[in-house]
């Protein structure tokens, strides 16, 4: 008994030493991703996709409370600046209070007092637009002429909606813009789908995929960014690209558990129509900023050139 207590009691340590190795491994191999510090040069935009947490207004300590908004705000305002981004769309920006009360949204508000260049899009009163995921953008460059949402739900006009199979509320946020110069118009859908559940992830791309087949079918040019919760080669992509988009390899690790653990691949994505040019990236910003990570996730950025300036 002793001898095979032994034998147990070795094989658990080589096993735990093995793991450790393995995630060492792991994090040396997703975290290998070059970041642009220069501007995009010409008319290349930059677009971005980021999810930055939500923040519990009840809270004043501990994880994603407001003590620790107060720690990581900074840090936030420098790694969006970091990225000299044209558009950055985000994920759970939501200072989270009660069901869907949306009148406080300290991330939004203090990004938008903090970068006075920047406009925010996809964002309006909470009871007629869903706050979450505010698309800012380049005010000298851009202008919006539209922007709306739908909910990954059986009712994606409700807002709101409970998604397929009942869980929390997940939706598409959108917006037109206009390029102030060339006048070229696209659009940005900014998605963020659930985590958790497979099935819920495959009926929202495919109502992702039919929303936008549409504007593709009208000859648009589409973005799709976003928090995707699924990896390069996942089913959920391939459904998204039958609506005739193609997705950038991300180039590593995007969620790292609010500790710099790259254990896996991306997760973040940034997509586009055929009709628009990769230039240069994608990036992922993989820095702590002030000692501090600003969020669980990583940001992800590139560069493209919309069909009007490729001649």
């Amino acid at each position: 008994m002793k001898r095979l207590l032994r034998w147990v009691l070795r094989g658990g340590v080589a096993l735990l030493v093995l793991l450790t190795l393995v995630a060492c491994a792991l994090h040396v191999t997703h975290s290998e991703s070059e970041t642009a510090d220069a501007p995009p040069e010409g008319d290349a935009l930059r677009i971005a996709t980021y999810n930055v947490h939500y923040i519990v207004l009840n809270d004043q300590t501990g994880p994603w409370s407001v003590g620790d908004w107060d720690r990581r705000k900074d840090p936030m305002d420098q790694a969006f600046k970091a990225m000299r981004a044209d558009i950055v769309a985000f994920q759970e920006m939501e200072s989270f209070q009660r069901g869907s009360d949306g009148s406080v949204n300290l991330a939004r508000d203090f990004l938008a007092a903090r970068n006075p260049g920047y406009g925010v899009s996809a964002t309006g009163d909470w009871r007629e637009f869903p706050p979450t995921q505010p698309v800012f953008y380049r005010r000298d460059r851009l202008q919006p002429v539209d922007q709306g949402w739908f909910f990954f739900s059986d009712t994606p006009e409700v807002i709101y909606s409970r998604t397929f199979d009942g869980s929390y509320p997940a939706f598409a946020s959108w917006v037109h813009f206009e390029d102030r110069d060339s006048g070229a118009r696209f659009r940005v859908v900014n998605v963020h789908f659930e985590y958790s559940s497979r099935s819920n992830r495959i009926k929202s791309a495919q109502l992702v995929r039919d929303r936008m087949s549409a504007w593709i079918a009208a000859g648009e040019s589409v973005f799709l960014v976003g928090d995707i919760n699924a990896l390069h080669g996942a089913r959920t992509m391939d459904i998204l690209e039958e609506a005739g988009v193609q997705f950038d390899r991300t180039p590593g690790a995007t969620y790292h558990l609010n500790r710099g653990l790259h254990l896996f691949g991306a997760i973040d994505h940034l997509a586009r129509t055929r009709d628009v040019a990769l230039v240069a990236g994608p990036w992922v910003l993989q820095r702590r900023f002030g000692g501090e990570w600003p969020s669980d996730h990583h940001p992800v950025y590139a560069d493209y050139l919309l069909p009007s300036d490729q001649e």
